[in-house]
């Protein structure tokens, strides 16, 4: 089995396992944008370099994939947090020392079904993908259950794309560039959208909790029925 790909698989199992633990949202953007930057880096790992040199697709998506998810998204993503005037997540459903037990328990999981369907003899690198694919978008499931504040909650849509794309990465390093590329410019579209959402919500609401959201409701004021509804609580 090939060191670079296994090295590379972990590092990014350590992202989400250091993800989940984080309550500092600047942190949490850039452990996403360092997995961005793994994403771009996993599909060049996991090349035979000794039969040929990559072709131009695989290199491509490589490159966009740091362009994107490694650059501008996270980008986007700290400009929005910082015009939200928001540094934390200071009250999660879940709390940052379970979540970090969950997490492990999580991969652990998903690789004890790897071992018991893959043999040792049919073991790589590439199959190596399908457990930690399976984790990340776990992970990233119970990012967006597991936290309150909308950015944080768009980080776990990425985290939960991103294991999406290593599954696609490790396992159709031949077949799965175009694919990738459509991905990719789904996600990109969707966070950027999230993202002027979540500054538009900051400017209106004074916060970006996305359980409190769901309490917004209308008020017809007394007074002057043909009056606006005003914004209230629930």
């Amino acid at each position: 089995m090939s060191t670079l790909p296994e090295i590379a698989l972990i590092l990014f199992l350590f992202t989400n396992i250091v993800l989940v633990s984080s309550s500092r949202l600047t942190h949490c953007i850039q452990l996403v944008a360092v997995q961005g930057v793994l994403l771009g880096v996993i599909p060049l790992v996991f090349w035979d370099w000794q039969s040929a040199a990559p072709y131009g697709e695989l290199v491509f998506l490589s490159l966009t994939n740091i362009a994107i998810k490694g650059i501008a998204l996270p980008l986007l993503l700290i400009l929005a947090v910082r015009r939200a005037q928001v540094r934390r997540e200071l009250e999660p459903v879940v709390g940052y020392a379970f979540s970090q037990l969950f997490a492990i328990l999580i991969i652990a999981a998903c690789f004890a079904g790897y071992r018991h369907l893959v043999d040792d003899d049919t073991a790589n690198a590439a199959l190596l993908a399908i457990p930690v694919a399976a984790a990340t978008m776990l992970i990233g499931l119970f990012i967006i259950i597991a936290r309150r504040k909308a950015i944080t909650q768009v980080l776990g849509f990425l985290v939960f794309e991103n294991g999406i794309s290593v599954f696609a990465n490790g396992l159709m390093v031949h077949h799965g560039a175009i694919v990738e590329l459509g991905i990719l410019l789904d996600v990109f579209a969707l966070v950027f959208i999230m993202g002027i959402a979540v500054f538009k919500i900051s400017q209106e609401f004074q916060h970006i909790d996305a359980d409190r959201l769901n309490a917004l409701g209308d008020r017809q004021d007394p007074e002057n029925s043909a009056a606006p509804p005003a914004y209230t609580w629930e």
